[in-house]
């Protein structure tokens, strides 16, 4: 099995999956340059719709189709959650990959790529009109080949570069409403079931662009949770606290994928920093808050022009920005310095306030 605690991701920037370029050689060169230590293979919906996060999941099952602009087209009389999957990987589809797989070529250094989760595509075909007892299993069983697939096919392509998987459930939102349609621990199972067919041979984590109660993400047992910066995320800090114990990582979505575009990562940063100093008061390690840890956008980056997703890349390269950090605290104070940032090297910032003033003594 392949364990996150072999790899030291402490000062690693990734991106999220999708870019907003057209072009699959110039996607995948901007992937490779722009986070060289984990660089992300991309998705292209804008290129295609097919290369939308629902549509790649979707090939190869029976009965279920793309219409239009990637809208899925449903035949529930010929669904069938038995039967095989088929995961074509010359469709339209996969572009994004065998670019990126043509670009990197004879690369070692670990990469890491995206797949939709079996709620999410559950809910996706629910939506369409397949019944919910057969759309999670058919979810599931589609989910599993295409992972096993993809990763072979990768592991052929790219033999020596370990592979950062993400099963992306971005659909989890009302998990715990009573209008979901599946329990909250059916859905744990599933999400869980999807992560043991790769889990041997990757390291597999979990995404979520919401703002969601990341405990039953963390109970499915992932190496990397994957959810955007939040003030929500200090109340689970001792469940956050038991998952860094036992070797896991958190990939910090820092940087917001909306709203207007930053000009520095001092936002970024001061937001995540105060996010640490109380995770630290609630019972996490500070030197394993950094250590244990990837910097990403918050989501995916096709909804924004070519050279925003770049500068968002830029702002969540925060190696440098850590480093730097270490050796600019003077008590609870991260020390600003603009120099470095107008470089690119963003401070994180004051801290400030009594409230912060354990963490921060702590992560110094």
């Amino acid at each position: 099995m392949v364990s996150s605690a072999e790899h030291n991701f402490g000062g690693v920037a990734s991106a999220i999956g999708s870019v907003p370029h057209r072009d699959a050689r110039a996607a995948a060169e901007f992937a490779l340059a722009s986070s060289p230590d984990l660089a992300t293979i991309p998705s292209l919906p804008k290129r295609s719709p097919a290369e939308s996060m629902i549509a790649q999941a979707v090939v190869g099952i029976r009965g279920v189709g793309l219409g239009q602009y990637g809208s899925i087209v449903v035949d529930s009389s010929v669904v069938d959650p038995l039967a095989p999957v088929v995961t074509d990987l010359h469709h339209d589809a996969f572009v994004g990959l065998r670019a990126f797989l043509d670009v990197a070529d004879g690369r070692t250094g670990a990469i890491k790529w995206q797949f939709a989760g079996p709620v999410t595509l559950g809910l996706s075909l629910v939506r369409v009109g397949v019944p919910v007892h057969v759309a999670f299993d058919v979810a599931v069983r589609a989910v599993r080949t295409h992972l096993r697939n993809i990763h072979d096919h990768i592991a052929t392509r790219l033999p020596n570069a370990t592979q950062v998987v993400f099963i992306d459930e971005p659909m989890l939102g009302d998990l715990m409403d009573e209008s979901f349609p599946i329990a909250p621990d059916t859905a744990i199972d599933l999400m869980s079931g999807a992560m043991a067919v790769l889990e041997r041979d990757c390291i597999v984590g979990l995404h979520t662009c919401s703002d969601v109660d990341v405990t039953p993400l963390l109970a499915a047992g992932p190496a990397i949770l994957s959810v955007p910066v939040t003030d929500s995320l200090v109340d689970v800090g001792p469940v956050l606290s038991t998952f860094l114990d036992k070797g896991g990582v958190i990939a910090w979505g820092a940087v917001a994928t909306d709203g207007p575009m930053m000009a520095t990562a001092e936002r970024a940063w001061k937001k995540l920093s105060s996010l640490w100093c109380g995770l630290v008061q609630n019972g996490c390690d500070a030197m394993k808050l950094r250590q244990q840890s990837i910097v990403t956008p918050a989501c995916g980056l096709a909804l924004h022009t070519e050279a925003n997703a770049e500068a968002i890349i830029e702002l969540a390269e925060h190696a440098e920005f850590m480093h730097a950090a270490e050796h600019r605290m003077d008590g609870s104070r991260f020390r600003e310095d603009r120099a470095e940032a107008h470089a690119g090297v963003a401070a994180l910032g004051d801290l400030g306030g009594e409230q912060s003033q354990r963490g921060a003594d702590q992560l110094g």
